[in-house]
C-alpha cells in the first residue's frame, strides 16, 4: 500500500507541473506578438525567464522520480516474478501432496483390503481347526469303533470253537501195549474251528474261559484190554475201558463237560498195557466244542 502511494502522489504532481507548464507556453505565445507590435520599451518583466527555471527544476524532479519509479518497477517486477516463482512452487508442492494424498488412500484401501482379507484368513483357519478337531473326534471314534468291532470279531471268532479227529492218518494199525500211560495223538483232523487242537501233540489248550463238552471213543479186538483216559492239566477225568476174553472187536467211549479257564490243556492218554485200534474207518476219534463262555 506503501509502495502504492509513493507512486501516486509523484504522478499526480508529475500531471499538475505538465499542466501548469502547458498553460504557461499557451498564455507566452498570445503575449509575444503583442510585445513584437510595438510594446518593446514596456518594464514588464520576461516571464519566459522567470518560467525556464522553475520547468528545469520540474523536468529535474521528474527525471528523478521516473528513475525511481523506474527502479521501483523493477523492484516489483522482480517481486513479482519471485512471487510468481513461489507460487509454481508451492502448486508443484500442492500436486505432489495431492499425489502423495491419493498414493496415501490407495495404500489405505489396500490396507484395509489386506485387513479383510487376514480377518476371512482368520476366520477361515478357525473353521479349519474346528473341522479339524471334529475330523479328529470323528477318526477317534471310528477307531474305537474299528477296534470294538474287531474285538467283536475275535470275541465272535473264540466263542466258535470245535474240533474232530481220528486216530491215524492212513492205513491201520494197533497202538499199544504200553507199562506206562502214552498221549495219544490223533492225527486226521476232520474240523478244527478255532484252531485250539494241535495234531502234532493230539492235545486241545482253551482260548476262552467257558464250558466245553468232550467226546472220545476207542476200538479193538481179539483178547488184548481197550482203554483211554482222558486228562487236563495232567489230572485224569474220565476212561473209557473194555476187556474182553473172546476174540471180537470191542470197543468204548465216554464224554464230559468240563469248565476250562483260558490256557487249559485236554488231552487223552493210552491206558497202561492196552491196545487200541484204528483204520481208514475212523474208529477211534476224539471230539470236542465250546459250549459257551464264562
Amino acid at each position: 500500500m506503501r509502495s502504492n502511494m509513493t507512486v501516486f502522489f509523484p504522478l499526480l504532481l508529475l500531471i499538475c507541473t505538465l499542466s501548469t507548464v502547458r498553460l504557461q507556453i499557451n498564455s507566452d505565445s498570445k503575449i509575444t506578438p503583442l510585445l513584437n507590435r510595438g510594446m518593446e520599451t514596456t518594464q514588464t518583466s520576461d516571464p519566459e525567464q522567470t518560467c525556464k527555471p522553475d520547468i528545469n527544476s520540474v523536468l529535474r524532479e521528474m527525471s528523478a522520480l521516473l528513475a525511481e519509479l523506474k527502479a521501483e518497477i523493477r523492484h516489483l517486477q522482480k517481486e513479482n516474478e519471485a512471487q510468481a516463482a513461489k507460487v509454481r512452487e508451492l502448486e508443484l508442492q500442492k500436486t505432489e501432496l495431492d499425489k502423495l494424498k491419493e498414493q496415501h488412500q490407495a495404500q489405505a484401501a489396500k490396507v484395509k483390503e489386506m485387513e479383510l482379507l487376514r480377518a476371512e484368513m482368520d476366520k477361515l483357519k478357525q473353521e479349519s481347526q474346528a473341522q479339524g478337531g471334529e475330523l479328529i473326534t470323528i477318526k477317534s471314534r471310528a477307531n474305537i469303533t474299528e477296534n470294538q468291532v474287531e474285538a467283536l470279531k475275535r470275541e465272535a471268532e473264540v466263542k466258535r470253537v470245535a474240533f474232530s479227529a481220528s486216530l491215524l492218518g492212513t492205513g491201520s494199525q494197533n497202538i499199544g501195549p504200553f507199562n506206562t500211560h502214552v498221549p495219544l495223538v490223533f492225527k486226521y483232523v476232520v474240523s478244527n474251528i478255532g484252531n485250539a487242537y494241535n495234531s502234532h501233540t493230539g492235545s486241545f489248550t482253551a482260548p476262552v474261559r467257558g464250558a466245553y463238552h468232550f467226546e472220545f471213543y476207542v476200538y479193538g479186538h481179539n483178547s488184548h484190554p481197550l482203554g483211554a483216559v482222558l486228562v487236563k492239566n495232567g489230572e485224569h477225568i474220565f476212561i473209557a475201558y473194555q476187556h474182553s476174553t473172546s476174540p471180537h472187536t470191542v470197543s468204548s467211549s465216554n464224554g464230559v463237560t468240563l469248565l476250562l479257564e483260558v490256557g487249559d490243556v485236554v488231552f487223552l492218554r493210552l491206558w497202561k498195557g492196552a491196545w487200541i485200534f484204528d483204520n481208514e474207518n475212523r474208529r477211534s476219534t476224539f471230539s470236542g466244542h465250546l459250549l459257551f463262555t464264562m
